[in-house]
C-alpha cells in the first residue's frame, strides 16, 4: 500500500496537478524556491511566536492578527505558514485561536487523537518540505476522548476502532507510570507520534538531521487555555 501511495504521488507531481507542484521546479507553486524558513523564522523564533501568542490568549489580550480583507487577498496569492501543527479534531482545540494567529499563519492537520498514518504524514511532509515550516508541533490535549477510549479499550464501530488501535501502544507505556492513566496516556501518545514523525524517511528525518526542522510535542489545557511544550521534544 505504501508503495502504491508513493507511486501515485509521484505521478501527480510529475503531472503538476492536485498537489500544487509546479512542473519542472520540484517545488510547490506557493514555495519561494529558496528553501528558507517561512516568514523568516527559525525553529526558536517560531516556537517563541507560538508561546507568545498563547500567552496573549490565556491572558485574554489577543491581537487577532491577519483577519482583515487585506490579509484575505494577500494569502489568496500563496501561503507561507510558519508552523505545522498536528492536533486533535476536538472542537475545543483550535490552534489559530489558542496561538492568537490568523489566515495563512499555521498549517494545521487535525485528526482525532492526533495520530499519524500515511495520509496525515504526507500532509506534514508537505508543510515541512514545500512550505518550509521550521517547526512541527504534535499537540495533544487534556481529557482527550480518543485517548480515553483507548484507555478503556472500547470496541468502536466502523473506522473509529482504527484510531483506538493507534493509541493503544501509548496506553501500554503509560500504565508503567504513576498518576492518572488518561492524562499520562495523552502525553505518551504525543511522545509516540513525535517519535514517529521524526523517524519518517526520507523527508522529515532528513530535514531534522539537517537542522531545518524541529519536531516538538505539546499539551493543551482545556480549563485555562495554556499550551505546555513537553521536554521530550529535545
Amino acid at each position: 500500500m505504501k508503495t502504491f501511495i508513493r507511486s501515485a504521488l509521484a505521478l501527480l507531481i510529475a503531472a503538476g496537478v492536485a498537489t500544487g507542484v509546479a512542473v519542472g521546479t520540484g517545488r510547490a507553486a506557493d514555495d519561494d524556491g529558496k528553501g528558507k524558513p517561512a516568514q523568516g523564522l527559525d525553529a526558536a523564533g517560531a516556537l517563541k511566536r507560538l508561546t507568545d501568542g498563547n500567552a496573549r490568549y490565556v491572558s485574554h489580550k489577543e491581537k487577532h492578527p491577519h483577519l482583515d480583507e487585506h490579509r484575505l487577498k494577500e494569502v489568496a496569492k500563496g501561503q507561507h505558514p510558519y508552523a505545522t501543527i498536528l492536533t486533535c479534531a476536538d472542537s475545543r482545540v483550535s490552534p489559530e485561536l489558542m496561538f492568537d494567529e490568523g489566515l495563512g499563519d499555521l498549517f494545521v492537520i487535525r485528526v482525532a487523537g492526533n495520530v499519524v498514518d500515511d495520509v496525515v504524514l504526507g500532509s506534514i511532509e508537505y508543510g515541512a518540505a514545500h512550505l518550509h515550516t521550521p517547526v512541527i508541533m504534535v499537540l495533544g490535549h487534556e481529557r482527550c476522548g480518543a485517548v480515553g477510549a483507548a484507555v478503556k479499550n472500547v470496541v468502536e464501530p466502523g473506522h473509529i476502532s482504527s484510531l483506538v488501535t493507534r493509541i493503544l501502544p501509548a496506553v501500554r507505556a503509560a500504565k508503567k507510570q504513576e498518576g492518572d492513566l488518561v492524562e499520562n496516556s495523552v502525553r505518551a501518545n504525543v511522545e509516540l507520534v513525535v517519535g514517529q514523525i521524526k523517524a519518517a524517511e526520507p523527508v522529515i528525518a532528513e530535514l531534522v538531521l539537517a537542522g531545518k526542522c524541529k519536531v516538538v510535542g505539546a499539551r493543551y489545557d482545556l480549563d485555562d487555555g495554556s499550551v505546555t511544550i513537553d521536554p521530550f521534544d529535545e
